[in-house]
């Protein structure tokens, strides 16, 4: 009797790089083929080889007959045996031998117990078109359980009712808050100087430099009237700066205060040539903050001189009519004005980190990852896009509230706001963000060119134009990385919905859209100005303007906003989270002694230092270098190189443009941008 002819593949089986990722389980594997075929059924099992571990790819030979056809699935399941039986699968490779045909089966899920998974080349499917659609919604009920929207503030942003499992670092001590400050303060010998005694010089401030702590650029500068400018425009908040084309009744400023800084302008001629530019923190009115502390809602304006640079001409500290409420002036005594500017700059830092960091990017970005892990199956092509830039933003944001934002925290001693303002700040500031507006979607995408393409946020404030407002790095940056990543979800999200009635019979997509726009009242996210008709999704491009947007602000909108924090932080009169003496309300000369009580004590100081110091450290990779790799069909592939070369030559331009700079702009750099929102 003839021997049956056979052929091999080669299975790598890759365990996940998680915490408690790998298993003592039993696990077994069958090959199918597109006829129907099926290998037999494989124990992976290597002997004396400890199998399955975390972070490891276990390699095992499959012996089929010779007439078995192209591998289009894979079945796999476990038992319960062991200690540890829990086991996160990142993929299977299946590799013809003795040919380097490789076959890919992303799996990234937790598997469980005594259930048998199929899964399918590159497994990224539509709903509609999936052929293990019991074993997809099976899954996905059970991973609506996990993953709950809950409001640990009433009336706040949609969060997750609590971490789950499959969101925890993968190296839990690296993200210890508290514990690497303490090791920092021992590394740079700071602890002797962690006392409740006030600074008494900005020389002895300086000393805190001496040691491993780096000394900001700011400290340089940050007296100067044009640094101040420079702020809006590339500072840790630069998303308000706005072309002021009337000057609002509530600002007390007329032409005759303000013409010895237009250069020869009156004050109608600077609005009608669009010289003047505005900042208004309205939205910090009336916010109670913590031990009865004042917070200013201040209203800045800028002119744009002859050198183009962006100078500040008026500040009033306060909106409502009261007698003590001056406009301060350049011209005013030089310690009254850098108070001014001082006082201004605190309630900038307050809306920063209350708004522009913690809200716009950690929290509102949470209630949207907790919504796609609720509608969008792990096999959908828009959960696959999305999860790169998923990554521990739901544990950073459990460890950072938790350390943070608790009762006597860091904010409540180091900001003037407190937590409970800042909450309240934060409920304000959701009522008014509008995805379509502030999500950074451009305007008319279709009908323009791409690189003409500018976000919505600044054609609204009427700084989109570079003739009116010539230098702007956060803009143009920002704009080129959106323009990138929205090229590179095009690419996908087309791919996969090549028929526009597709994006109409995705349930799963449909139903994410549902919840993302469901008020908070109503238990969803809650979110604004999603595009869609009759509550739904349309068109594709609708779809691509969503992702882009989400994507964009796990990774520009949070870059810009953090990892800048120590340089502006770091001198705290250069952008102070907390003013400790009384706000001034006349314009009567101060001196410096007036500048330094504004500080805080020692140790609060040195608490501000050392955080945003570990604040603005990265912790996952450059974007569109994923730490996972999420699709594997080689349209998807290919879209993805595409996306890292045209960041390298966006980043090559930034470079280019700082070797020049007086005042370089880098954060906004794809080499240093990541993927997502994990510090």
């Amino acid at each position: 009797m003839a021997e049956q002819r056979t052929q091999k593949y080669e299975v790598h089986v890759v365990t996940g790089d998680r915490f408690g990722a790998g298993t003592d389980a039993n696990v077994w594997l069958v090959l199918h083929d597109g006829q129907g075929q099926k290998s037999s059924v494989v124990k992976l099992n290597s002997l004396w080889t400890n199998d399955h571990e975390r972070n490891t790819t276990g390699k095992y030979v499959v012996t089929v007959a010779e007439d078995f056809g192209e591998v289009i699935k894979v079945e796999f399941w476990r038992d319960s045996y062991g200690f540890g039986d829990d086991w996160f699968l990142d993929r299977i490779e299946v590799h013809k031998l003795p040919t380097e045909e490789v076959h890919y089966y992303p799996v990234h899920r937790w598997v469980v117990a005594n259930v048998h998974y199929v899964i399918h080349e590159f497994d990224c499917t539509l709903p509609e078109d999936d052929h293990n659609i019991k074993q997809r919604q099976t899954e996905l009920e059970r991973i609506r359980d996990e993953y709950r929207i809950h409001y640990h503030v009433p009336g706040g942003p949609a969060q997750s009712w609590k971490l789950p499992s499959d969101e925890k670092f993968s190296d839990d001590y690296k993200w210890d808050i508290i514990k690497n400050k303490g090791s920092l303060l021992v590394a740079i010998n700071l602890i002797n100087l962690a006392t409740k005694d006030k600074w008494e010089s900005f020389e002895d401030l300086e000393t805190v430099y001496r040691w491993n702590l780096e000394k900001p650029e700011c400290i340089k500068y940050w007296t100067e009237d044009k640094w101040f400018g420079l702020q809006r425009l590339q500072g840790a908040n630069p998303i308000l700066i706005t072309l002021c084309t009337e000057i609002p009744s509530k600002f007390k400023v007329d032409s005759e205060m303000l013409q010895p800084f237009l250069e020869g302008l009156t004050l109608e001629e600077a609005l009608v040539a669009k010289r003047l530019f505005i900042v208004d923190h309205e939205l910090l009115s009336n916010i109670n903050c913590k031990d009865a502390r004042m917070l200013t809602a201040p209203i800045a304006l800028f002119f744009l001189n002859e050198k183009k640079d962006l100078m500040p001409i008026a500040i009033q500290l306060f909106q409502d009519e009261r007698p003590k409420n001056p406009v301060f002036l350049p011209s005013d005594p030089k310690y009254t004005w850098l108070l001014a500017k001082i006082i201004f700059n605190n309630a900038d830092a307050t809306y920063h980190q209350s708004c522009t960091h913690l809200g716009f990017t950690h929290l509102l970005m949470e209630g949207v990852v907790v919504c796609t892990h609720r509608n969008l199956s792990p096999s959908h092509p828009l959960f696959k896009l999305m999860a790169p830039h998923f990554l521990y933003l739901l544990a950073i944001n459990a460890r950072g509230l938790d350390k943070l934002l608790s009762v006597n925290g860091w904010v409540d001693q180091t900001m003037t706001v407190g937590r409970c303002g800042m909450f309240e700040l934060i409920k304000r500031s959701f009522e008014k963000w509008r995805l379509d507006i502030n999500g950074i979607i451009p305007n008319d995408f279709q009908v323009r060119k791409v690189s003409e393409t500018i976000p919505n946020d600044f054609q609204v404030r009427k700084v989109d134009d570079p003739n009116v407002l010539p230098y702007y790095p956060y803009r143009d940056d920002s704009t080129a990385i959106f323009t990138a990543i929205r090229n590179y979800v095009t690419k996908v999200v087309k791919f996969y919905y090549d028929e526009p009635q597709k994006v109409t019979n995705d349930t799963e997509l449909q139903h994410w859209r549902e919840e993302l726009v469901l008020s908070r009242n109503e238990g969803g996210v809650g979110l604004l100005g999603v595009p869609g008709e009759s509550g739904k999704f349309t068109t594709v491009d609708q779809v691509i303007d969503v992702v882009s947007v989400v994507i964009s602000t796990c990774s520009i909108g949070h870059a810009a906003a953090n990892f800048q924090q120590y340089s502006e932080y770091g001198f705290p009169p250069n952008y102070p989270g907390i003013v400790c003496d009384e706000i001034i309300q006349d314009k009567r000369p101060r001196t410096l002694q007036d500048v330094l009580r504004t500080l805080p004590d020692k140790e609060t100081t040195l608490d501000i230092m050392v955080i945003t110091k570990l604040l603005s450290a990265r912790g996952t990779k450059s974007l569109g270098d994923f730490e996972v790799q999420y699709l594997y069909h080689p349209v998807c592939v290919r879209a993805a190189q595409e996306f890292r070369a045209e960041l390298k030559a966006i980043s090559k331009n930034i470079q280019q443009r700082n070797k020049t700079a007086d005042f370089p702009y880098s954060w906004l750099d794809p080499e240093i941008v990541p993927n997502s929102i994990s510090i």
